[in-house]
C-alpha cells in the first residue's frame, strides 16, 4: 500500500497574522498590520515579492489616475494611502517612470528590481517574518469553519504557522479553496487568458516615439501591420492590438502583446497544472515571434533583441472568493460609491479574451469597492486581499490592477489589526469603521 510521508521535523510558528502571498496586496497587508503592532508572517512562493507586477512582469502601476476624453488632460491621481507610499518609495530610488498615456488615462512603468527592494525594506523595517520559496499546502482549522493558520512547504521541511487571522493574498484564493469555503472560477469557469509579458532592448526610443506617438496603446497602423504579418504565415501573432511601454531603462520597451490560448483553442486556466505549463511554453514562443516582428518591421527596433520574459505568465483571473458582498459589473460603469467602501478605482474594464481587447472606460470618476468583497461568505478568522476578491467577471477585469491591490491590502491590514486588538471576528467588523481608519491613514476616500 502506497503512503505519503514527510519524515522531516515540523517547525511551529505563532503569530497574530499570516499573510499568504507577497504581491501588492500581501505586502500592503503585512506592512500595515505589523506597523500597527501585530506579529506577522508572510509566505511567498518566489524569492521576492511582487506577484504579477514582478514575477509576471506586468511592469506598470495601473489604476492611479482618472480617465478622461480630454486628449490634453493631465494625470489626476485618484488613489492614495499605502499606494501613494509605495509609489513615493519607488520614485525616490529612480524605479518609477513619469505617467505615460494609456488610452484615456495614464499609467506608470516601474523597474521590477526596485519593486522587490522597496518591498523587502518595508517588510524588514516592520519586523515581518518572511518565508520566501515557501508554499501553503494545508489549512489549519479548529475542526469547523474557523481558520487557524496553514502548513507551509519549505526546503527545510514543513512549517506550521498558527495565526489568529489568516489573509489569503495568493491571487488564486488558495487558502479559501483548501478550507472548502465557497468560491467560483471566472464566468462559469471561463477565465481571461494569461499573457507572457517581455522586454526588448536596443531600441531607438526617440525614433520609435516619433513614429508611433506617446500613447502606449499602439496606433491602428501597427495593428494593421500585425494582421498582415500574421496572415502571411511568417509569424504567429494572435493579438493585433498591443501595448508597448518605454521603461525607466534606456533603449528598452516593455511589451504586453501576447495572447496565449491552448493548442485546442481554449482560454487556458492557470489553476490547472497542464494549462499553466502549456501557457509558459506558448508564451515564450509568442514572445520570440513578436520580438522578431518588432525588429523587422517597427521603426526604431531594427537593432533590438529579446532581453527577458516574465518569470511566469501574467495571470489575470483564476479562482475568487464568494464574499459577503460582490462587486458587480454595473458598479464599475456607474461609478458606484458605498458608505463602507474601503478602496476606490478609476480603472476601466479590460477584457483581454479574443483577438482584440475590450476596454470600457469610466470617465472623470471612480467607483468604490466594499469591505464585504474581502470577507468570505462562510468561515471565521479569514480575509482575502488582491484579485481573488468577490467580483463579477467583468468587474474583476477592472478591480484586479496594482494600485487597487495595494489599497485592498491597506484596508485588510487595518481590519486584521482591529480584529486582533478588539477581539472582533473579521466578518463582524463594519466597513465604515475601516473606511474611517483609512481616511485617518491618508487614503483620502472622502
Amino acid at each position: 500500500m502506497v503512503q505519503s510521508v514527510d519524515l522531516r521535523p515540523v517547525e511551529t510558528l505563532q503569530c497574530d497574522l499570516l499573510v499568504v502571498g507577497g504581491g501588492a496586496a500581501g505586502v500592503a497587508t503585512a506592512t500595515v498590520a505589523a506597523r500597527n503592532g501585530l506579529s506577522v508572517v508572510l509566505v511567498e512562493r518566489y524569492g521576492f515579492c511582487g506577484g504579477g507586477a514582478v514575477a509576471g512582469l506586468s511592469g506598470t502601476v495601473c489604476g492611479l489616475y482618472e480617465a478622461s476624453d480630454m486628449l490634453s488632460n493631465r494625470p489626476v491621481q485618484a488613489v492614495w494611502g499605502f499606494t501613494g507610499e509605495f509609489v513615493r518609495a519607488m520614485e525616490a530610488r529612480g524605479g518609477l517612470g513619469d505617467p505615460v498615456r494609456y488610452g484615456k488615462t495614464f499609467t506608470r512603468v516601474h523597474d521590477p528590481v526596485v519593486w522587490r527592494d522597496v518591498a523587502d525594506d518595508l517588510l524588514f523595517d516592520q519586523n515581518v517574518t518572511v518565508l520566501y520559496h515557501s508554499v501553503a499546502f494545508e489549512v489549519l482549522t479548529d475542526g469547523g469553519e474557523a481558520v487557524a493558520g496553514a502548513k507551509i512547504w519549505t526546503k527545510q521541511g514543513p512549517v506550521e504557522v498558527r495565526a489568529k487571522i489568516t489573509v489569503d493574498a495568493s491571487g488564486d484564493a488558495d487558502i479559501v479553496a483548501m478550507a472548502g469555503l465557497p468560491n467560483f472560477i471566472g464566468d462559469n469557469g471561463q477565465v481571461q487568458n494569461p499573457t507572457m509579458v517581455f522586454r526588448i532592448q536596443g531600441v531607438d526610443t526617440q525614433a520609435f516615439a516619433a513614429e508611433y506617438g506617446e500613447d502606449t496603446i499602439m496606433p491602428p497602423k501597427v495593428t494593421e501591420m500585425i494582421v498582415a504579418a500574421n496572415a502571411s504565415g511568417d509569424y504567429h501573432l494572435p493579438r493585433s492590438k498591443i501595448w508597448l511601454f518605454q521603461t525607466t531603462r534606456p533603449g528598452e520597451l516593455l511589451c504586453n502583446c501576447t495572447r496565449i490560448i491552448g493548442q485546442d483553442g481554449r482560454e487556458l486556466n492557470p489553476l490547472f497544472h497542464r494549462d499553466f505549463s502549456e501557457a509558459e511554453r506558448m508564451g515564450r514562443r509568442q514572445a520570440h515571434d513578436y520580438a522578431r516582428f518588432f525588429r523587422e518591421k517597427l521603426v526604431g527596433c531594427a537593432a533590438s533583441w529579446l532581453n527577458d520574459t516574465g518569470v511566469q505568465v501574467g495571470v489575470r483571473q483564476t479562482r475568487q472568493v464568494e464574499g459577503r458582498e460582490k462587486l458587480m459589473n454595473a458598479d464599475i460603469t456607474a461609478g458606484q460609491k458605498f458608505a463602507h467602501g474601503i478602496a476606490r478605482s478609476p480603472w476601466p474594464i479590460e477584457l483581454h479574451s479574443g483577438a482584440k481587447p475590450k476596454v470600457e472606460w469610466l470617465l472623470n470618476d471612480v467607483y468604490e469597492v466594499p469591505y464585504g468583497c474581502f470577507v468570505p461568505a462562510v468561515g471565521e478568522n479569514i480575509l482575502v486581499a488582491g484579485r481573488c476578491l468577490s467580483a463579477e467577471h467583468e468587474a474583476v477585469a477592472s478591480a484586479r490592477v496594482t494600485a487597487q491591490c495595494f489599497a485592498y491590502g491597506h484596508a485588510i491590514g487595518h481590519a486584521a489589526v482591529l480584529s486582533v486588538r478588539e477581539c472582533i471576528a473579521p466578518n463582524r467588523i463594519a466597513g465604515t469603521d475601516i473606511r474611517r481608519i483609512l481616511n485617518g491613514d491618508g487614503a483620502r476616500l472622502d
